[in-house]
C-alpha cells in the first residue's frame, strides 16, 4: 500500500527513520537552561510525526546537502497523534537534549509553551512571518508571543463522488437527501456505498469532528480563557445531533465508530463511501495507483447546519526544544521548513496545505489543485480546537462522552453534561 498507507507503528518511535548520512543527530549531554546554546550549531534531531504523505525525505536530502556539518536526522513516531503528544511530553519532562526541532500539533502550542519546554521565537529567535497565512501565524502563538514555525497547516474538506452527484451539498440536509436510493444505510458491507463518515473512533479525531459540529451551530467548548467550560447548550447539542442520529438512522456506517483517518480514507477509496470527511493530503493518495475513485471525486467546503459548516483548523509547526545544544542550527531548520522550495514540495508531493500566502493564487498551482481556494476559504474560517494549556485533559473530555453518545450509551444532553463536568475539572488545576 505504501509507506503514506502504512498503519500505526507499534509502540513510541517503533518507526524511527534515520535520515542523515552520518547522523550523529544526538545532541547528547542533558540539564541544559532555556538560554544555554543559543549560538551553537551542530547536528540536529528533528522529530515528527510519521510520513504518510511522503515528504521528508525531500526535506532530509535539500537540507543535508547544503549543511554537511549540521546534519539533519528525522525520527519518526507512530501516525496517532495521542501518542506523539506523549513521547513529546516524555522526552520534555526528562529534559532530552536529543530531540532539537519538534513537530507541534497547533492544540499543543499553548501546553508547550505555558511549561517552557520550547524556546520563544522573538530576540535573536525572531522569524519573519509576513509571507505566512495569518491563521497559522496565530496557531502558533501563545499570549502574544510566536512560539513555534507554521510548517503546514489545515483544514476539514468534504470529498464526494461526482459520479455520483454532480454538485456538493452545502447543508447537512442537502448531504442527508442526496444520499437517498444512492446508498446502504448503516454498513459499509452493501452492494451501494455507504452515505457519510469522517474520523469517530475514540481518539483526537472524534475531538476534531465534534468540534465541527459544535462549531457549526454557534456552539462552543471552552471559553477565551482557556478555562471556563461552555460545551452544555442548546447550540452544542444541535450539532453533536448530527452525528449521534447519523448512526441512529444509518447515514454514517456503524463501522465508522471505529474510523481514524486511514480507515475512513480506505472506505472511502474502495468505494464504500459517498462522502467524506479528511484532510488535503487524502486528494493524492485518492488519485494513486489503485484507487477505485480516481478521477471521481472532487473535493468542497464542509457543509453545515444552514450552509457551509466549521473547518477545525488543523496543522503543524516546528518548535525548538529548550533543551537542544544546537539552537543555531535549529533556527536555521525552522526558517528552511518555511522556504518555497519545502513549501512547494509539501503540496505537489504530499498535497499539505502550504502556509505561504502566495501558492493559494499561483495560477499553476490552483491549475493542478483545483481545490486550493476551497481550502483557503477552509482555513480562514476554520475554527481551533479548544485552546488551553490543559488540551491533554479537554480533548479526553470530549471524546471519552462524544464517542459514548455516538454508541448510543448515552444521549447527547447527558454527553454534553458530562463533557461540561470533566472539563471544569481538567482546567481546575494550574
Amino acid at each position: 500500500m505504501g509507506a503514506r498507507r502504512a498503519t500505526a507503528a507499534v509502540g513510541l518511535l517503533s518507526a524511527t527513520l534515520v535520515i542523515a548520512a552520518c547522523g550523529d543527530g544526538g545532541s547528547g549531554g542533558s540539564g541544559n537552561s532555556a538560554t544555554q546554546d543559543a549560538n551553537a550549531r551542530g547536528p540536529i534531531t528533528f522529530v515528527t510525526g510519521k510520513d504518510n504523505s511522503g515528504v521528508l525525505p525531500f526535506i532530509a536530502d535539500e537540507w543535508n546537502r547544503t549543511h554537511p556539518d549540521e546534519k539533519v536526522t528525522i525520527k519518526q513516531q507512530s501516525d496517532q497523534a495521542d501518542q506523539q503528544l506523549s513521547d513529546l511530553e516524555q522526552h520534555f519532562q526528562a529534559k532530552d537534549p536529543g530531540y532539537d526541532v519538534v513537530t507541534v500539533d497547533v492544540v499543543w502550542t499553548a501546553e508547550f509553551a505555558a511549561k517552557g519546554w520550547i524556546t520563544p521565537l522573538t530576540g535573536q529567535n525572531a522569524l519573519d512571518t509576513t509571507k505566512l497565512l495569518p491563521a497559522t501565524v496565530k496557531s502558533a502563538t501563545y499570549n502574544g508571543k510566536l512560539y513555534a514555525a507554521p510548517y503546514g497547516s489545515d483544514g476539514g474538506l468534504l470529498y464526494y463522488r461526482t459520479d455520483l452527484t454532480k454538485t456538493a451539498p452545502t447543508t447537512w440536509d442537502q448531504l442527508i437527501a442526496d444520499c437517498k436510493d444512492k446508498t446502504t444505510k448503516g454498513t459499509i458491507t452493501g452492494t451501494k456505498p455507504a452515505c457519510y463518515a469522517g474520523q469517530f473512533a475514540k481518539y483526537e479525531g472524534l475531538t476534531v469532528n465534534a468540534a465541527e459540529a459544535i462549531n457549526a451551530t454557534g456552539g462552543s467548548v471552552v471559553g477565551p480563557d482557556g478555562r471556563s467550560a461552555t460545551v452544555d447548550s442548546a447550540q452544542s447539542a444541535t450539532g453533536l445531533d448530527f452525528l449521534v442520529n447519523g448512526f441512529k438512522d444509518g447515514y454514517i456506517p456503524k463501522e465508522a465508530l471505529g474510523f481514524q483517518e486511514t480507515q475512513s480514507l480506505n472506505a472511502f477509496e474502495a468505494g464504500q463511501l459517498m462522502f467524506m470527511r479528511n484532510w488535503p493530503y487524502a486528494v493524492a493518495i485518492l488519485n494513486g495507483k489503485g484507487s477505485k475513485v480516481a478521477g471521481k471525486f472532487a473535493v468542497a467546503p464542509l457543509p453545515g447546519p444552514s450552509g457551509h459548516g466549521a473547518s477545525t483548523l488543523g496543522g503543524h509547526n516546528l518548535g525548538i526544544s529548550t533543551y537542544s545544544k544546537h539552537k543555531a542550527s535549529a533556527l536555521d531548520f525552522l526558517k528552511f521548513i518555511e522556504s518555497d522550495a519545502v513549501q512547494r514540495n509539501n503540496l505537489t508531493v504530499g498535497t499539505l496545505a502550504p502556509v505561504l500566502t502566495a501558492m493559494y493564487s499561483d495560477p499553476a498551482l490552483i491549475a493542478k489543485f483545483t481545490y486550493l481556494p476551497d481550502l483557503l476559504k477552509s482555513i480562514q474560517t476554520g475554527v481551533p480546537r479548544p485552546i488551553t494549556p490543559y488540551y491533554p485533559g479537554v480533548t479526553e473530555a470530549i471524546e471519552t462522552n462524544a464517542y459514548a453518545a455516538l454508541q448510543g450509551r448515552m444521549t447527547t444532553h447527558q454527553a454534553l453534561t458530562n463533557m461540561q463536568a470533566a472539563i471544569k475539572s481538567a482546567t481546575a488545576g494550574g
